[in-house]
């Protein structure tokens, strides 16, 4: 009996591996592989030159960014409302960091084209196109800076006002218990 059930379990094995089988290779067929640089990637199409004009355009929009913070801060000051004039001065700062780290990398990019270095000014160049986008998003941030008043000057006066309803005993203070609960007398506890 043993016999006959090696050869049937050995023919649904067989079976289930072709299916198996022709199942996998169906799906690398149809299923593309998945991408894995989710877009992070992406090749500079600029040759070195026009990746230098191209830089002096994104340091003067950069310029342009920072004269316009620039304009609101001293708007805010003006006005002497100091949580705009602070979330501007912040963003302000940010982005003279990053005109000048674009600056700095706009000149090693210069150098990379002088040498002929094709991969050092493609690096160069994308950090520069990061350094922008960052300086562009700095500036969405500062046109949402939200201002408050400062408030009002003089004396103030404080009321307070008494829930008629409340209980007139403090819940704080509870009364003395006069349960006294005796331990069970034991033998073994006086040992």
């Amino acid at each position: 009996m043993k016999r006959e059930q090696i050869p049937g379990f050995a023919a649904v094995a067989l079976i289930s591996v072709v299916i198996g089988h022709g199942i996998a290779a169906a799906q690398a067929q149809t299923a593309p592989p998945p991408d894995a640089s989710a877009g992070l990637a992406r090749q500079v199409t600029l040759s070195p030159a026009e990746q230098l004009a191209q830089s002096e355009t994104y340091l003067a929009r950069m310029d342009g960014a920072r004269t316009s913070v620039r304009r609101q801060l001293e708007t805010a000051r003006s006005q002497r409302d100091v949580v705009k004039t602070l979330c501007l001065d912040d963003k302000l700062n940010q982005i003279d960091v990053a005109i000048r780290s674009a600056r700095e990398r706009r000149q090693g990019l210069e150098l990379a084209v002088n040498r002929r270095d094709v991969d050092l000014s493609n690096h160069e160049f994308t950090i520069l196109t990061v350094l922008r986008q960052r300086t562009e998003q700095l500036t969405a941030e500062a046109n949402q800076c939200i201002g408050q008043e400062a408030g009002f000057i003089g004396d103030s006066a404080v009321t307070a006002t008494i829930d008629p309803n409340l209980p007139k005993d403090d819940p704080s203070e509870y009364p003395v218990s006069q349960i006294i609960i005796e331990p069970p007398a034991c033998s073994s506890c006086f040992r």
